[in-house]
């Protein structure tokens, strides 16, 4: 299949718009809140779409952008042809660079593909790319991709692929310094408190509407929704359900909510006992009330988990499966036959401040287990400790509370986190992995479908996760903005505009 941009979808497209000169200082000032701390400022070493990489996409240039209507659009690449089940040609701009003057050609992107593949760099995101078995350059302005089986979600995956200039890289850090190719510069940094970016003067693509943006960390939900009425802030996201009548009525801002594409569940580390016991597992799933938490929590806004970490949006999404029913008494019996409950409490780890209502949902169902004799103990900590355990140390709690989405909104993606041997999986098991990788052996829809299909049926089993409910995504905006609301994460300020006065 092929996608060609003409010159006007590229300008539709592109980063923002031209704005007036006379425009009033304040009027192109944009002041976004976001839930947590940056980790990191190498693109390569993280897959946080809200925080990192939402920020990263101001100044690293991506071959494609997921636009607000949730279709890929041209950025650096142009033209992107599947040759053959295992090959792909990707056309790009002729005229970007860096802003220290190096071209973003071909050879430029072939580094970054090899950067993020090299064992020794062990990329964060290297799992995204495994697939992938060489990079050739075939010209200035367009490489060949070639596979080692079918990768249909290529082209989406690219979305969240931002390129590192070489040159610079070779004598920077990219973790804690920036450089730019996009539409920003970052031109002050508070640690923990905010992030300034200025618009590039030497940016190849069109000016964007703000020149300045401001970007918060506003862990607090209360502190967001207090800040967007103040005016203090344009942008706030993750609020509360509760919150957005007031915010509506408040006369100052809006509000609303749209489903996202994000499933939230309780992540059983199945490599530590007990939660190697699949009867257990399955037990701890018929102990919560997912209704229960869903109508009080969520106002009705969220969606119960159909046994399935995709939610309806996905491709690969198994519309047959059904949740786990509130069933106490039916999880006592498996309990009992998992040999009872634990004599020590399970902890429950609870990143703080970044997923909706995650503290309130542990809570619930902290107090839904114990009433069927299961201890917990719930440990609160920060994104960034967290994701430290998580896959630096690989010493996840037994059970912890995690949200997931996947931008190219298809199953190969999201599911290949549970994958055995991944390092985001915490569960190893054949025939789910044997099922993911029939549906990466074909580009046949029919076919993938059906693979997804089994793999979603193993995972429902086999329970490696307490399957709770696929969010609402929630936001506020000040009148001085406009935005096409998203059900993913990202949070960009090319996305926004100034109101009509």
């Amino acid at each position: 299949m092929t996608r060609k941009s003409i010159a006007a979808a590229i300008a539709a497209l592109s980063l923002g718009a031209t704005i007036s000169t006379s425009a009033l200082a304040q009027d192109k000032t944009l002041t976004i809140a976001i839930t947590n701390t940056i980790n990191t400022f190498d693109p390569h070493m993280t897959a946080s779409v809200g925080t990192d990489l939402s920020l990263l996409s101001h100044i690293y240039p991506s071959l494609v952008l997921r636009s607000p209507d949730m279709k890929i659009a041209p950025a650096l690449a142009t033209e992107w042809t599947s040759v053959d089940d295992l090959t792909w040609r990707i056309k790009l701009r002729s005229d970007a660079t860096f802003n220290d003057g190096e071209k973003i050609d071909a050879e430029v992107v072939k580094w970054n593909f090899d950067r993020v593949r090299d064992p020794a760099v062990n990329a964060r995101i290297k799992a995204w790319f495994t697939l992938i078995s060489d990079v050739k350059v075939i010209s200035p302005t367009e490489i060949e991709i070639k596979t080692s089986s079918p990768y249909p979600a290529m082209i989406g995956q690219l979305s969240m692929f931002f390129l590192l200039p070489p040159k610079w890289a070779a004598n920077h850090k990219p973790a804690t310094e920036t450089a730019s190719g996009g539409a920003y510069v970052i031109s002050s940094v508070k640690p923990g408190e905010s992030i300034t970016l200025d618009a590039n003067p030497q940016y190849w693509g069109a000016k964007p509407d703000f020149s300045k943006v401001v970007v918060r960390i506003i862990p607090d939900a209360a502190s967001r929704v207090a800040a967007l009425l103040a005016g203090e802030v344009d942008f706030i996201n993750s609020i509360p359900t509760t919150e957005i009548t007031r915010i509506k009525t408040s006369g100052s801002a809006q509000a609303g909510a749209v489903p996202s594409t994000r499933t939230a569940f309780i992540k059983f580390n199945t490599l530590k006992p007990p939660l190697d016991n699949k009867l257990l597992r399955q037990a701890l799933n018929y102990a919560v009330d997912k209704e229960g938490i869903v109508k009080a929590i969520f106002n009705d806004q969220a969606e119960i988990a159909k046994c399935q970490v995709t939610s309806k949006s996905y491709f690969g999404f198994n519309a047959d499966l059904k949740p786990y029913a509130y069933d106490p008494e039916k999880a006592a019996e498996l309990l009992k036959k998992a040999g009872g409950a634990p004599a020590e409490p399970i902890e429950i780890e609870v990143p703080t401040g970044i997923y909706l209502n995650g503290e309130e949902v542990v809570q619930a169902v902290a107090s839904q287990l114990e009433e069927i004799g299961v201890k917990t103990k719930i440990v609160e900590m920060q994104f960034s400790a967290y994701m430290d355990k998580y896959l630096k140390t690989k010493d996840l709690g037994r059970m912890s509370l995690l949200s997931q989405a996947w931008p190219t909104i298809d199953a190969d993606g999201l599911l290949t986190l549970f994958a055995p041997g991944n390092m985001y999986a915490y569960w190893e098991n054949a025939d789910f992995g044997k099922a993911l990788a029939d549906g990466r052996s074909t580009m046949d829809v029919a076919k993938r479908q059906a693979a997804y299909k089994k793999a979603t049926e193993v995972m429902c089993d086999e329970a490696p996760a307490l399957f709770l409910y696929t969010q609402p995504a929630t936001y506020g905006l000040s009148k001085r903005i406009t935005w096409a609301a998203r059900g993913d994460d990202w949070v960009r300020a090319f996305d926004m505009k100034p109101a009509a006065n």
